[in-house]
């Protein structure tokens, strides 16, 4: 069997959540699969660490499709490619579906955050590097659409997901919150066509870590002390950073000899703005600090020094860094999501994302509290095991496969 793969997420050297789903699917897909054919479909040249993660496995190959836009390479690009050479079996991980693919198709969803809330997303225009070719764009969308969506980010979720819901035969979702979401958000989702795949997290760097040296290595390179309650994610309105930064500014006032940091480990997002105005209003900027995007080598060990890991956000399909806090025997505080409930279980201290005051209360416990913290530590270890990204690739390929 041939199976193909929308790989042009998991060759991004920036990643994030889909990107990580993306990529750790296809390294251990290649440690699983001695049997089928695979195909990796990009837009742009591969990564080396993308090369590097299926080196091992002959039966894998690239394909990579150029195409002369910034935008539209899946719908234009790979759906020429679909409609010329397909494969017997396609899965996208991380994005929409080419306007034609093959019978068995299969795409993950992640979330739909945007049906819950619009004000989370910033409804960017499409890409392109011609300004007057917008308006054309713009006028394609719409009428391809029949009149019932613009070329915003927003629309184009939506239509997304709509049009997967429709023409896969088969939907992963990371979450049973995911799917349930999907069959009361869409009217054409199916409940015996979607199936769910729990994520993972890459065990192998994540763990408890003993190596004090390695541990002052990558704190110094980015001039960190260990005393710092940690968020990793992007930061943005969604992730309900600006919140937490506030949070953080009251429980200071009430421990005001304390010298725990606040580091936030993310590239800025829709939102950014106002995370800045609550530093500067609040007078944090040497409490909050921002290194901005880390590398993947060195996040574990700056998780695993963390006196506290914590996650206020607003809307999640999952949580992947969750599962890494946990994972590497951080106390861990979090929204009190369904998600994360279905996720971490009792092996978290949960609190209402909207109440700062329960959020203040939360930084207090999961920081102060020793009994608490061992009991979380404990939990958390045990949690995570219960999840990885070869169970997940296992289970996904099991999907592929069957189909």
């Amino acid at each position: 069997m041939v199976i193909g793969i929308d790989a042009s997420r998991a060759n991004l050297k920036y990643k994030t959540g889909t990107e990580w789903y993306s990529f750790n699917l296809i390294k251990n897909f290649a440690e699983l699969d001695q049997t089928n054919t695979y195909w990796l479909y990009l837009n742009r040249a591969p990564a080396p660490e993308l090369i590097a993660a299926i080196s091992s496995n002959t039966n894998f190959s690239f394909k990579v499709l150029y195409w002369p836009f910034q935008a539209f390479w899946t719908l234009g690009r790979l759906t020429l490619e679909m409609l010329w050479h397909s494969p017997d079996v396609l899965f996208v991980p991380a994005h929409t579906l080419p306007l034609f693919s093959p019978r068995k198709t299969v795409n993950t969803i992640h979330d739909i955050a945007f049906e819950y809330d619009k004000t989370l997303y910033r409804s960017l225009k499409v890409k392109t590097d011609k300004a007057a070719l917008r308006p054309l764009i713009d006028w394609l969308v719409h009428f391809i659409t029949l009149g019932h969506y613009r070329s915003g980010s927003v629309d184009y979720l939506d239509w997304s997901t709509s049009f997967a819901l429709r023409h896969a035969k088969k939907i992963i979702a990371v979450s049973e919150i995911t799917k349930q979401d999907l069959l009361q958000s869409y009217p054409e989702a199916r409940a015996e066509k979607i199936r769910v795949i729990h994520n993972g997290f890459n065990d192998e760097l994540y763990h408890p870590v003993d190596d004090e040296q390695k541990i002052t290595e990558v704190l110094n390179k980015y001039d960190l002390d260990r005393q710092y309650l940690l968020y990793v994610g992007r930061l943005e309105r969604k992730k309900n950073t600006a919140a937490l930064v506030e949070a953080f500014a009251l429980w200071k006032e009430n421990n005001p000899d304390s010298n725990l940091k606040l580091l936030l480990v993310g590239n800025a997002g829709f939102g950014f703005d106002e995370i800045n105005y609550i530093i500067e209003e609040f007078n944090l900027s040497k409490e909050v600090l921002m290194p901005g995007w880390v590398s993947a080598v060195d996040l574990p060990y700056i998780v695993a020094a963390a006196k506290a890991f914590i996650s206020p956000s607003r809307y999640e399909g999952f949580g992947i860094t969750l599962l890494e806090s946990l994972a590497c025997g951080v106390p861990t505080a979090v929204s009190n999501l369904p998600v994360f409930k279905e996720v971490a279980g009792d092996a978290v201290l949960y609190f209402d994302q909207n109440d700062k005051k329960s959020m203040v209360m939360a930084i207090d416990r999961v920081v102060n509290d020793e009994g608490l913290r061992q009991e979380l530590k404990t939990k958390g270890l045990a949690r995570a095991h219960q999840f990885s990204w070869r169970k997940c690739a296992s289970e996904t390929k099991d999907l592929l496969t069957s189909l």
